[in-house]
């Protein structure tokens, strides 16, 4: 079974200077776009230089991707790629358990 491209991409080294809007605009050739968002640091809520664009379809991020990865964009070479899935981390209780009953037993002294 082929893998599929997703519709997601994660742009990174952008210009301290761009905004949601202006990555929009800079994606919007290529296709209809669903979110274009900058990630922002939570204390100061300036841009923290990369961000995500995601296309309603896979065609359109993968035109997307091909024709401004390694581009100049104010200033800045930026680097575009397929946004990787992460999975929420999940604890095993039980192996924590494990772990701290084996820690414990370590360093019980006589």
């Amino acid at each position: 079974m082929a893998k599929r491209f997703t519709t997601q991409l994660f742009v990174s080294r952008l210009s301290g200077y761009t905004t949601d809007q202006s990555l929009r605009q800079l994606f919007s050739p290529f296709g209809q776009i669903k979110e274009a968002r900058l990630i922002k640091d939570s204390q100061t809520q300036r841009p923290k230089g990369f961000g995500f664009v995601t296309f309603e379809s896979e065609d359109d991020a993968q035109k997307a991707m091909k024709a401004l990865d390694g581009k100049i964009v104010d200033g800045r070479l930026i680097f575009v790629e397929a946004a990787k899935d992460v999975e929420a981390p999940t604890t095993n209780m039980n192996s924590v358990t494990k772990l701290d009953e084996n820690t414990h037993s370590h360093y019980k002294t006589s």
